[in-house]
């Protein structure tokens, strides 16, 4: 395969781990958008390497940028869908750590 061919072959990698851990985020299924985020950083760490070296035309540039959005969408919707969760975890600490403050509060008083 040439670098080229290698090149866009990581960025559609990218773009499918990244569909499939929108897929995942869609479903809920926390657990697997997880393992799937392991696997996405060593593909774009492998993209790192793959770029070395490699120059772009204007209709290549085009199809990597069509795969850059597609990539950026994906991240955006899953940042959407794990929002809910993340504030809820985070008014979840929030109260515990409020619960923690008053215990040694009371617990000094005492």
């Amino acid at each position: 395969m040439n670098r080229k061919a290698d090149y866009f072959a990581r960025y559609e990698a990218i773009a499918d781990v990244s569909a499939r851990m929108l897929n995942a985020a869609r479903t809920g299924d926390w657990s697997v958008l997880a393992g799937l985020q392991d696997e996405y950083r060593q593909l774009v760490d492998g993209l790192r390497e793959a770029a070395d070296g490699v120059t772009l035309d204007q209709a290549e540039l085009g199809r990597k940028l069509r795969l850059i959005r597609r990539i950026l969408a994906d991240d955006a919707a899953i940042r959407d869908l794990a929002s809910p969760d993340v504030a809820r975890l985070s008014t979840l600490l929030e109260v515990r750590r409020s619960t923690n403050v008053l215990k040694d509060f009371y617990r000094a008083r005492a």
